[in-house]
């Protein structure tokens, strides 16, 4: 027994079609949504990733900076520098700088 269309009523098909239609939409919106928020979460990740790699590398010249500063201050500079008057700023010491 074969089914035969002509023998459904117009407005049955309608109806029917319009649910058919409905379900396409909210599968497409579902979709929509769904690779959305994948995207937000890779998105996320990504900063989260780009922001700890930023923060750690400061962090780290941070460190390294201090570590050059503490081991500057514990070197002793061979020789004894007396402080001379300069002539332009009456009696106060020169200053000797290291490495300029």
């Amino acid at each position: 027994m074969q089914f035969d269309l002509s023998a459904v009523e117009t407005a049955t098909m309608v109806f029917i079609g319009t649910l058919v239609f409905g379900l396409v939409l909210v599968g497409f919106v579902l979709t929509a949504g769904f690779l959305a928020l994948v995207l937000v979460g890779v998105g996320k990740f990504a900063w989260f990733l780009a922001s700890t790699t930023l923060l750690t590398v400061v962090h780290g010249i941070n460190h390294g900076w201090d570590r050059l500063v503490h081991h500057a201050s514990t070197v002793e500079v061979p020789g004894d520098f007396q402080g001379q008057p300069a002539p332009s700023t009456g009696s106060y010491p020169r200053v000797m700088l290291r490495d300029s």
